[in-house]
């Protein structure tokens, strides 16, 4: 099971994330309230996504041999008539060929964090 405590960080939005012996704050921009201490909970969430597909990658790659260079994952989203659409690019700093990005792409899609938040999701909330 994973386990992750939320506390006030102090400020309007500010939230402190403890995770294992790790601390991060998140908060909201200036623009819409907050002090811009941290990222916000959407840009966490593309940033786990997006380190989630680095890692998943580069241990696919470590199994078939494969040197990716220097691999870069950038992630957008935007909601789009009430659905939120993220986009992806991979980038390599290796040479490799059209097989391997395209089996490369398809295992991103595969790394565990996609798999949670494109499958189902139960919330189950108790105060």
């Amino acid at each position: 099971m994973t386990t992750v405590h939320v506390a006030s960080a102090g400020g309007p939005f500010a939230q402190n994330i403890q995770v294992r012996h790790h601390s991060v704050v998140s908060d909201e921009a200036a623009d819409v309230g907050g002090e811009d201490r941290g990222p916000n909970p959407t840009e966490m969430l593309l940033g786990a996504l997006g380190a989630c597909v680095a890692m998943t990658l580069r241990m696919y790659a470590g199994r078939k041999g494969w040197d990716l260079g220097d691999l870069q994952v950038d992630l957008s989203g935007r909601d789009e008539n009430g659905v939120f659409i993220v986009e992806r690019r991979l980038h390599f700093g290796a040479s490799l060929s059209d097989e391997q990005r395209t089996r490369l792409t398809e295992i991103a899609g595969r790394c565990p964090v996609s798999r949670r938040i494109t499958g189902h999701v139960e919330i189950r909330s108790m105060a």
